[in-house]
């Protein structure tokens, strides 16, 4: 096959046939020549407002000679096709005892999966619920309030990014990518993820995607407990020999994957007091912005805003200000801003959106960048407590689990209505938001809010509502672990976002995959 870049289509003549007639054009054959075409990748080119492109990268299969025509025409866009096939590890079997993995988020999910792929059937421990029974217990504190610390936003099946935008594009380069994506394909996702530019899945379809990737570990003959909270290590010369669980249960393990999530608090302060070495990490913090999907669409499509095959319009941005760095952060068009609250007497919101995307308010993290310099308490756990210090001051400040809402031009002191309603649920209440975050976060979006304008008019919008506030954006500690991915406690696998690893879901999915290799490589050295 023939591998063929940067084909430019009209947005308003997206189709199949569009991107064949423009690749037999590039290739200089006739449509019939082609015998197959394989959409690598697409991404929207939306610098002139008055003629947007889609910009795809496709596999072409000829029915004659590919060589001449590579001769003919090669180079520049067009060369031979190169496919990265995963290599799955094999030697699951000589691991002395099945490995256990903590947490099924997503590297939680892909380090199971990669380890029964090999054979070596993981047994799977997750605090939280099924994804099924764990959207009704999200649903009912969403619409009651009523709290369950055991199932929410952040523990269960899926992990907390299971209720979000199901975002699966990463800045990290790994050819482990391209995997990850074709099996959310193929546990249910939709065919575009394996090729947008900016794949999303949809906390929708996300639910069948991770039901469908436990089944397939099931099926290898690994084992997934909910319910089933890691509460305790055992260990004897320097390395893991069990674990405890739900503060009783005792099971023996040479080897444990911790893929905890940036939300196990309880979880990283008994490893600290086991003497598990940890460090503070830099993370993020501030509120989530909500501003009209519509008046975002024709910001940045103009005349072609509600174009099928343009969707949503999103954005990117980031600032540098006097006060520090601030920037959007998991960007949800057409979504909703969600409680995300998993401890009790504490508020915290994240975004979400459907596969559809077809809400009414576009929403964001607007974070200001933190440096272990910054934060208020002292040692590895420092920003966890700076978190729950916000979370609590929000929930005293709005009355319970309400949110603190306010507006761009209340924030910066030039008052104005709301333009949109906020969605947060279970309810929102106005507060001046300078009462819940620090100085030090404030100061910094004050400046960077009117820098935001002039990079992209929607943000001009002083009706535009702030939530706040957004105090888990990625892990403020990360725990401590070699060359050989292991923590000095040996046996010990720190890897994903909780442990300071990864930031989102395929960077976190990818560093899963990789601790579950370096699990099956050092028990096929004999090392283990």
């Amino acid at each position: 096959m023939l591998r063929v870049r940067e084909l430019s289509v009209p947005a308003k003549e997206d189709g199949r046939e569009a991107v064949l007639s423009a690749a037999a054009r590039e290739l200089g054959v006739s449509e019939g020549e082609i015998e197959a075409l394989k959409l690598r990748r697409r991404s929207v080119d939306a610098r002139k407002k008055n003629d947007i492109r889609l910009i795809y990268t496709v596999d072409v299969a000829l029915r004659g000679d590919e060589a001449a025509v590579l001769r003919r025409r090669g180079g520049g866009r067009i060369a031979p096709a190169e496919a990265y096939t995963y290599a799955v590890p094999t030697g699951g079997e000589r691991l002395g005892r099945r490995p256990i993995v903590a947490g099924f988020g997503p590297a939680g999910m892909f380090a199971g999966l990669v380890l029964a792929l090999a054979g070596a059937r993981p047994l799977i421990l997750e605090r939280g619920r099924d994804v099924e029974t764990r959207e009704r217990d999200v649903e009912r504190f969403w619409r009651t309030g009523a709290l369950d610390p055991a199932s929410n936003v952040q523990f269960g099946e899926g992990g907390a990014g299971a209720f979000s935008d199901g975002k699966l594009n990463t800045g990290t380069k790994n050819p482990r990518i391209q995997w990850v994506l074709d099996r959310f394909v193929e546990f249910g996702a939709g065919e575009n993820v394996a090729y947008e530019a900016k794949p999303h899945v949809g906390t929708d379809r996300l639910k069948l995607v991770v039901k469908n990737l436990r089944q397939r570990i099931v099926a290898l003959g690994g084992q997934v407990r909910f319910d089933a909270a890691l509460t305790g290590i055992k260990t004897e010369a320097g390395r893991v020999t069990g674990v405890l669980v739900n503060g009783g249960e005792e099971l023996p393990c040479d080897d444990l994957l911790l893929a905890v999530g940036h939300s196990a608090r309880d979880t990283f302060a008994w490893l600290r007091g086991l003497g598990v070495p940890m460090e503070p990490k830099p993370f993020a913090m501030g509120a989530r912005i909500e501003h009209s999907q519509q008046a975002l669409d024709r910001c940045q499509y103009g005349a072609m805003a509600g174009c099928a095959a343009l969707g949503a319009a999103d954005y990117k941005l980031a600032v540098h200000t006097a006060r520090g760095s601030a920037y959007t952060f998991c960007m949800c068009p057409g979504g909703y801003v969600v409680a995300a609250a998993s401890e009790a007497g504490g508020v915290c919101t994240n975004g979400m959106s459907y596969s559809g995307r077809d809400g009414k308010n576009a929403n964001s993290a607007l974070l200001v960048g933190l440096d272990t310099a910054d934060f208020p308490y002292p040692g590895p756990l420092g920003g966890v407590e700076w978190q729950r210090e916000l979370e609590r001051r929000a929930f005293e400040a709005a009355g319970g689990y309400f949110a603190p809402v306010q507006t761009v031009g209340d924030f910066l002191g030039t008052p104005a209505a709301p333009s949109v309603e906020a969605t947060y649920r279970p309810g929102v209440r106005p507060v001046d938001l300078h009462t819940v975050l620090p100085e030090r976060i404030t100061a910094a979006m004050e400046l960077a809010l009117p820098e935001l304008g002039r990079k992209l008019p929607v943000f001009r919008d002083r009706g535009a509502v702030l939530t706040g506030p957004e105090t888990r954006s990625s892990s403020p500690v990360r725990i401590v672990r070699d060359e050989t991915r292991q923590s000095p406690l040996r046996g010990l696998w720190p890897c994903g976002e909780g442990a300071g690893y990864a930031g989102g879901i395929t960077s976190a999915a990818v560093d899963g995959m990789m601790t579950a290799e370096a699990v099956l490589t050092l028990a096929y050295s004999g090392q283990g």
